[in-house]
């Protein structure tokens, strides 16, 4: 019998070329030389890697091409991150969609190719495997399998992808009522709630599904656990950020791994707010996601410089809300963290222990 899954995630994977370093964007009929250039799987990659770099055991639910850039995407997340893709399916008349990333000024732009898939997109999941959690987009179409995945058991957790018509119909919230929680970003929620305040978002939000929360970027988040009636609002971490490219679904994993582990909601948030935190460090999308090397590394920083500085420093107050790090992190865990790489046609990129 197969493993059981923790997380579950469908969707598409992009193959993302990021240039960083620039010092200024290119007119146009000008050219600007990149310093840095990374490659690596994007899209719903960016939470599956992050999920498995926090050890779950995760699975990929997609569709990836036969051309050197899904044969490239497959290397890394099965050999490199163990991510399980026996879900997913290899298609060989298809080519791979891909994303161009410019990191400028604390931000991002993007350009995207791609051409519709073969299959429709609950065609990537069928065959439902077995998953404590899994995640979904939310989107008119394409979720049909929440309802299975519920009825089996398994806890869903909605995040909201931008709506490009600007409609923001309050009928894609409908899937909802089959998730255990609900994480949109606090634009997306005051659109769909037609608030004004985050915090007015996350209470009418509340009642659609158990757990709702609302990020606000370098501002930490709010959330609400409608089944335990916890609340909590974490103020963000302080970091040099450089590029938030799937910081998002950084804090999404973060949050999920929380959950199975049964941890409070305001450490769960806390938590979540940190591997986000730590993701914007450094370029890229899925392959910033940190590992739990990373996470001790900062907590022993974090604590150094509490002892240093008593009282009400930032580091003693960070140490105070991290506390619960102790308990949490794997004792001798130094996952390792690989960051985008160069090239995609060297195999030594890709390797095991690399």
């Amino acid at each position: 019998m197969a493993r059981q899954l923790d997380l579950f995630v469908p969707g598409i994977v992009y193959l993302d070329v990021i240039f960083t370093g620039l010092r200024e964007l290119p007119e146009p009929g000008t050219e600007v030389w990149a310093p840095g250039m990374g490659s690596c799987p994007g899209g719903v990659a960016n939470l599956a890697v992050a999920a498995s770099r926090l050890g779950l055991h995760t699975g990929l639910g997609t569709a990836l091409s036969s051309d050197a850039y899904g044969e490239f995407c497959h290397q890394v997340l099965s050999r490199q991150e163990g991510i399980d893709l026996s879900a997913s399916r290899r298609l060989d008349d298809w080519h791979s969609p891909v994303t161009v990333s410019v990191a400028y000024d604390r931000d991002r732009s993007m350009i995207t190719h791609g051409h519709p898939l073969p299959t429709d997109a609950d065609g990537l999941v069928n065959g439902l495997p077995a998953a404590r959690s899994a995640a979904v987009s939310l989107a008119p179409e394409g979720t049909g399998w929440v309802r299975r995945a519920r009825a089996a058991g398994t806890l869903v957790f909605a995040d909201a992808g931008w709506d490009d018509t600007d409609q923001w119909s309050c009928e894609v919230l409908g899937v909802l009522a089959d998730c255990h929680a609900f994480l949109p970003n606090a634009v997306e929620a005051m659109r769909y709630t037609r608030t004004d305040e985050p915090r007015q978002a996350l209470e009418k939000l509340s009642g659609l599904v158990p757990v709702v929360v609302v990020t606000c970027g370098g501002d930490g988040a709010l959330a609400v656990d409608g089944s335990t009636g916890e609340v909590a609002s974490v103020p963000g971490v302080p970091v040099e950020a450089l590029d938030p490219t799937g910081a998002g679904d950084v804090f999404t994993a973060g949050f999920v791994t929380g959950t199975l582990g049964g941890w409070p909601l305001a450490e769960r948030v806390a938590f979540a707010t940190l591997v986000g935190a730590l993701s914007v460090q450094h370029f890229g999308g899925s392959l910033s996601a940190p590992g739990w090397g990373d996470i001790a590394d900062w907590w022993t920083a974090t604590r150094a410089g509490a002892a240093r500085h008593h009282g009400d420093s930032s580091e003693a107050v960070l140490a105070r809300r991290f506390g619960f790090l102790d308990d949490v992190i794997p004792p001798g865990s130094r996952n390792a963290v690989h960051r985008a790489t160069a090239t995609i046609a060297r195999l030594s990129d890709v390797s095991p222990g690399h």
